[in-house]
């Protein structure tokens, strides 16, 4: 009888060799000379790009981040200048956060290597392979949500 595939084990490799393989192309980047965005910078800049304005609960939402996080982030992202927080014109005490131009100017390079990544990632499965996949991740996001 076959094992079953070690799926905790799979996934969990997965993410760490991807994130290994991100951080050396940056690396690579960086000796070059340019300072490219984290993985988590590229995330607030590709949703600000979809829903410039959002409020900071909306992003941390967005990015399945708790909001200190998100915060964290997006105030190392103001030290860029790449993003900045101002208060809702409808409530002083919420923030929106709004792209700006050496944030949007970051997001060429972005989706190029976003989409080279995916390549890479996808190469040699079908459509049908790829649904099946992408549907087992989102099964596995919502397993924390059951309480079971």
């Amino acid at each position: 009888m076959a094992h079953p595939p070690r799926l905790v084990y799979l996934l969990g490799s997965a993410q760490r060799r991807l994130q290994q393989w991100i951080a050396a192309q940056q690396e690579r980047a960086a000796l070059s000379g340019t300072r490219p965005p984290t993985p988590a910078q590229a995330g607030v800049l590709f949703v600000l790009a979809r829903s410039d304005g959002i409020t900071m609960g909306q992003l941390a939402e967005a990015l399945d981040l708790a909001p200190s996080a998100a915060s964290g982030l997006v105030q190392r992202m103001e030290a860029l200048d790449w993003v900045a927080r101002r208060p809702s014109p409808h409530d002083a005490r919420t923030l929106q956060l709004w792209l700006l131009p050496a944030g949007q100017a970051q997001l060429p390079a972005l989706r190029t290597a976003t989409q080279s990544i995916n390549q890479r990632l996808t190469a040699g499965f079908t459509d049908a392979e790829l649904h099946t996949v992408a549907r087992w991740l989102e099964h596995v996001q919502t397993l924390g949500d059951s309480h079971d």
